[in-house]
Order: C-alpha cells, then sequence, then structure tokens
C-alpha cells in the first residue's frame, strides 16, 4: 500500500485489464474458493450466465448441491475500480475486509482471471502454490531491497 492508500496494478496487468474493460476498470470481487480477491476485466463479466449454467448442469450430473441465486450472486457481486494511467486504485473497505488485506497486495495471474492475495494468506497455502509463494516472497525482498537504498 503506498502513499494515500493507493495500491498499484502490476504492469503485466494493467494493458490486458484496459483491453478487457475498454478503459481503466478492474473488477474485484472475493475468491468464492481461497481466502484472497479476484480481479478480472468487464468482458468476463458477458460468461458469467453461461458459468452458471455450466456449473448448475454438473451439478444434476452428479447429484451435487447447487444455488443459482448464490453463485449469481458470488459471481455478479464484484466491485468496478477506477485505475489511473500508472495502475494506482483504492481498494473499499470492504474489499480490504474480505480479502483480509493489509499493508501489501500480490497479484497472481490464472487466465481470465487473476488472484489478489495477502502474502500471509497466500504463505498459509499448500505446495500446490510453491510457485506464487516463492514468487510473492522474491518481489517482497526485492521491494525491501529497494526502500533500504532510499
Amino acid at each position: 500500500m503506498g502513499e494515500k492508500g493507493r495500491f498499484v496494478l502490476p504492469t503485466f496487468a494493467r494493458k490486458k485489464i484496459r483491453e478487457a474493460s475498454e478503459g481503466r476498470v478492474l473488477c474485484i470481487a472475493k475468491h468464492d474458493k481461497f481466502k484472497c480477491l479476484t480481479g478480472f476485466g468487464l468482458s468476463r463479466v458477458d460468461a458469467f450466465q453461461q458459468q452458471i449454467d455450466r456449473e448448475e448442469e454438473i451439478a444434476i450430473r452428479t447429484g451435487a448441491e447447487f444455488d443459482r441465486d448464490t453463485r449469481a450472486s458470488q459471481l455478479f457481486g464484484f466491485a468496478e475500480i477506477s485505475f489511473d494511467d500508472s495502475g494506482r486504485f483504492i481498494l473499499p473497505d470492504h474489499l480490504i475486509a474480505l480479502g483480509g488485506v493489509e499493508d501489501g497486495l500480490y497479484f497472481h495471474g490464472a487466465g481470465e482471471f487473476m488472484t489478489i492475495w495477502n502474502p500471509a494468506h497466500l504463505a498459509d497455502m499448500g505446495s500446490d502454490w510453491e510457485q506464487a509463494k516463492v514468487t510473492c516472497d522474491s518481489l517482497i525482498a526485492a521491494a525491501e531491497a529497494k526502500a533500504k537504498k532510499k
């Protein structure tokens, strides 16, 4: 978190989000499985109804429980966050609480969306998250080294 409570969208994601949103809009929601947030462009919203239909069909075939209203609420319950040309944005208080955000974020690409982590929560994930954890630790170390030089 920088001055004025702002975070910065990483360079790797800025162009993709701009293209996917036809502007500078980052959609952010609570991830439905992990203790993190998820971020994506507005174009992803177009596929949510089909995703709900697919998930319901799978639930019917497998005998699993599925609630369309709950799933729709999860998918469509995102916030639209504006960011400037440098990628700076302010995370609303409710997303800070939902994501357990403290003073930093780690952005991890995941195809159609990215996960947005409090590094401490990412560190608690299992060994299948090793690549993300090592990358996050490396970025933190580089930022700390840069801060010491100032």
